[in-house]
């Protein structure tokens, strides 16, 4: 499946700043075997004094930019033609959570795509008894990792409601668990954090998700915005898997990624700082079109 992909992020000030500075992470990835970025651009308006391209320790593509000049509104605008190849339906490979626990101590790489960065807490995720409790009354004794992702997820989506008006950006996973409602972003700390209680490897996802269903098939929530979801580690042979639990659904080819981390902190599309006396209003626009099926 080959995507169209038009991002805009409009920024209003309320007053001149005197110098803005912003980190983006908004250009899809290249992953072998499962994305490939055909085209991607990303302009801006005005145009940055300062710019630079890189890669974060995770691999992602992150854009610095600085603005030198007094600044009232800035328009971001991505631009990306992405390949999402899918891949075939998997075979349960994964062990159970005691082998996944022998696995992991026989594992000694530290690199970006390290199981071992996904267990510990992280800045936005940390432990929560009520989570774990929830997640540990889910979990059958026994059954391999895949399947205990499917039967956490599909609980989760069951017991959390989608409200786009009930959290924001900084709602912890307690709050919105407790709640039983959120976005995408809430839903993936959720499960991250129950799972991570439990001795299982999980990170967050963040890209874009396919805005028109095939046909008969029900809109998927979040599919006006960037989406989010979280990834897995079920074991050395089957490796990661991604699971979206805001749809209840394994990952396929209408989830194109962006960026991967531990939370949102490690992915956020959009960081900065600005110097100015009020305050701002921010909007973002999302137009993903399939040419391909």
């Amino acid at each position: 499946m080959i995507y169209d992909i038009k991002l805009t992020i409009t920024y209003d000030y309320a007053a001149p700043s005197m110098q803005a500075r912003n980190v983006l992470r908004v250009l899809p990835l290249n992953r072998a075997g499962e994305q490939r970025r055909i085209t991607g651009e990303l302009s801006f308006d005005p145009r940055p004094q300062e710019r630079m391209d890189w890669t974060d320790f995770f691999g992602n593509a992150m854009t610095e930019i600085g603005f030198l000049k007094p600044l009232t509104k800035l328009t971001v605008e991505l631009r990306a033609r992405v390949e999402r190849i899918a891949r075939p339906p998997q075979l349960d490979l994964s062990p159970n959570r005691v082998r996944l626990a022998q696995e992991l101590s026989e594992l000694t790489s530290i690199g970006a795509d390290s199981p071992h960065h996904f267990l510990a807490p992280s800045p936005r995720v940390g432990f929560d008894s009520a989570i774990s409790d929830f997640v540990g009354g889910i979990l059958i004794e026994g059954s391999t990792v895949l399947a205990a992702v499917r039967d956490v997820g599909r609980a989760l989506h069951g017991e959390m409601r989608f409200d786009a008006q009930a959290t924001d950006v900084n709602t912890p996973p307690s709050e919105s668990f407790r709640n039983r409602h959120g976005v995408c972003q809430d839903f993936s700390h959720v499960m991250i954090a129950g799972l991570r209680a439990h001795g299982i490897p999980a990170g967050y996802v963040s890209g874009f998700l396919r805005t028109e269903p095939p046909e008969g098939q029900p809109r998927l929530e979040g599919a006006d915005a960037m989406h989010a979801w979280v990834r897995i580690w079920c074991g050395a042979e089957l490796g990661w898997i991604e699971y979206d639990p805001t749809n209840d659904l394994m990952v396929g080819a209408d989830h194109v990624v962006v960026a991967v981390g531990r939370d949102y902190s490690d992915v956020a599309p959009v960081k900065g700082a600005v110097r100015s006396s009020g305050g701002q209003k921010s909007r973002h626009t999302v137009d993903m079109v399939p040419l391909t099926g």
